[in-house]
Protein backbone atom coordinates (compact mmCIF):
# COMPACT_ATOMS: atom_id res chain seq x y z
CA UNK A 1 0.00 0.00 0.00
CA UNK A 2 1.16 3.54 -0.67
CA UNK A 3 1.00 7.43 0.60
CA UNK A 4 -0.13 9.70 -0.78
CA UNK A 5 2.73 12.79 -0.37
CA UNK A 6 1.60 16.33 -0.98
CA UNK A 7 4.10 19.52 0.05
CA UNK A 8 2.47 22.54 0.12
CA UNK A 9 4.12 26.06 -0.01
CA UNK A 10 3.18 29.39 -0.17
CA UNK A 11 3.60 29.81 -3.84
CA UNK A 12 2.39 25.93 -5.29
CA UNK A 13 1.74 22.42 -4.30
CA UNK A 14 5.47 21.62 -5.18
CA UNK A 15 5.06 17.91 -4.73
CA UNK A 16 1.50 15.86 -5.17
CA UNK A 17 2.41 12.25 -5.62
CA UNK A 18 1.59 8.74 -4.37
CA UNK A 19 4.86 7.11 -2.75
CA UNK A 20 6.15 4.11 -0.87
CA UNK A 21 7.65 6.47 2.26
CA UNK A 22 9.16 9.50 3.18
CA UNK A 23 11.62 10.93 5.77
CA UNK A 24 10.47 14.09 7.25
CA UNK A 25 13.18 16.10 9.06
CA UNK A 26 11.21 17.19 12.29
CA UNK A 27 12.27 18.67 15.48
CA UNK A 28 12.08 15.94 17.40
CA UNK A 29 14.46 14.14 14.90
CA UNK A 30 14.14 12.66 11.49
CA UNK A 31 10.75 10.35 10.98
CA UNK A 32 10.43 7.79 8.53
CA UNK A 33 6.80 7.24 7.45
CA UNK A 34 5.38 4.12 5.79
CA UNK A 35 1.56 3.18 4.80
CA UNK A 36 -0.55 2.89 8.34
CA UNK A 37 1.98 5.50 10.50
CA UNK A 38 0.20 6.57 13.25
CA UNK A 39 -1.60 10.05 12.76
CA UNK A 40 1.40 12.63 13.54
CA UNK A 41 1.29 16.81 13.58
CA UNK A 42 4.60 17.57 14.04
CA UNK A 43 6.73 20.95 13.17
CA UNK A 44 9.21 20.76 10.18
CA UNK A 45 12.97 22.09 10.13
CA UNK A 46 15.00 23.05 7.19
CA UNK A 47 16.33 20.12 5.84
CA UNK A 48 16.29 17.38 3.34
CA UNK A 49 13.57 15.35 2.60
CA UNK A 50 13.92 11.78 1.34
CA UNK A 51 10.93 10.32 -0.97
CA UNK A 52 11.03 6.62 -1.77
CA UNK A 53 8.80 5.99 -5.00
CA UNK A 54 8.97 4.12 -8.89
CA UNK A 55 11.67 2.45 -7.41
CA UNK A 56 13.90 5.26 -6.63
CA UNK A 57 15.14 7.96 -3.79
CA UNK A 58 14.38 11.42 -4.57
CA UNK A 59 15.98 14.38 -2.27
CA UNK A 60 13.83 17.57 -1.52
CA UNK A 61 15.13 20.41 0.24
CA UNK A 62 12.29 21.71 2.61
CA UNK A 63 12.34 24.82 4.93
CA UNK A 64 10.53 25.24 8.26
CA UNK A 65 6.92 24.25 8.13
CA UNK A 66 4.77 21.43 9.67
CA UNK A 67 3.85 17.70 8.75
CA UNK A 68 0.46 16.21 9.41
CA UNK A 69 -0.11 12.08 9.00
CA UNK A 70 -3.34 11.03 8.68
CA UNK A 71 -4.35 7.71 7.13
CA UNK A 72 -2.44 7.08 4.30
CA UNK A 73 -1.68 10.96 3.57
CA UNK A 74 0.92 12.85 4.68
CA UNK A 75 0.87 16.82 3.99
CA UNK A 76 3.80 18.86 4.59
CA UNK A 77 3.26 22.72 4.82
CA UNK A 78 6.81 24.40 4.35
CA UNK A 79 8.09 28.23 3.59
CA UNK A 80 9.78 26.57 0.77
CA UNK A 81 10.45 23.18 -1.13
CA UNK A 82 12.73 22.90 -4.05
CA UNK A 83 14.09 19.73 -6.10
CA UNK A 84 18.33 20.20 -5.73
CA UNK A 85 18.49 17.35 -8.27
CA UNK A 86 18.82 19.64 -11.24
CA UNK A 87 20.56 22.68 -9.84
CA UNK A 88 24.39 23.30 -9.59
CA UNK A 89 26.72 22.72 -7.11
CA UNK A 90 28.12 26.10 -6.99
CA UNK A 91 24.93 27.84 -7.36
CA UNK A 92 24.02 26.38 -4.06
CA UNK A 93 27.42 27.32 -2.64
CA UNK A 94 27.45 30.74 -3.61
CA UNK A 95 23.85 31.22 -2.04
CA UNK A 96 25.43 29.28 1.30
CA UNK A 97 27.78 31.61 1.68
CA UNK A 98 25.90 34.59 1.26
CA UNK A 99 23.24 33.01 3.95
CA UNK A 100 26.22 32.58 6.48
CA UNK A 101 27.55 36.21 5.71
CA UNK A 102 24.13 37.86 5.82
CA UNK A 103 23.59 35.85 9.15
CA UNK A 104 27.12 36.87 10.51
CA UNK A 105 26.29 40.69 9.68
CA UNK A 106 22.93 40.39 11.41
CA UNK A 107 24.55 38.51 14.30
CA UNK A 108 26.58 42.05 14.90
CA UNK A 109 23.87 44.87 14.27
CA UNK A 110 21.13 45.56 15.69
CA UNK A 111 18.49 43.20 14.56
CA UNK A 112 16.04 41.63 16.86
CA UNK A 113 15.62 37.53 17.96
CA UNK A 114 13.28 37.27 15.03
CA UNK A 115 15.35 38.69 12.38
CA UNK A 116 18.09 36.68 13.13
CA UNK A 117 15.52 33.26 12.88
CA UNK A 118 15.04 34.05 9.99
CA UNK A 119 18.70 34.68 9.00
CA UNK A 120 19.24 31.09 10.25
CA UNK A 121 16.42 29.23 8.48
CA UNK A 122 18.12 30.76 5.08
CA UNK A 123 21.22 29.64 6.32
CA UNK A 124 19.63 26.33 7.35
CA UNK A 125 17.56 25.62 4.15
CA UNK A 126 20.80 26.89 1.97
CA UNK A 127 22.46 24.17 3.86
CA UNK A 128 19.53 21.19 3.22
CA UNK A 129 20.15 22.05 -0.36
CA UNK A 130 23.27 20.87 -0.26
CA UNK A 131 23.11 18.05 1.70
CA UNK A 132 20.02 17.03 -0.86
CA UNK A 133 22.40 17.57 -4.00
CA UNK A 134 24.98 15.28 -2.43
CA UNK A 135 22.24 12.74 -1.39
CA UNK A 136 20.90 12.22 -5.08
CA UNK A 137 23.47 11.63 -6.57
Amino acid sequence: MSLVLEIVTPDKIAFSEEVKSVVVPTLNGKIDILSKHIPIIDRVIPGDLKIEHNGKCNFLAIGSGFVEVYGNKVSIITDQAIDVSNQDESEIEDAIQKAKKALEEGKKSNLDRAQIEQLEAVARFEMAKKIARSKSR
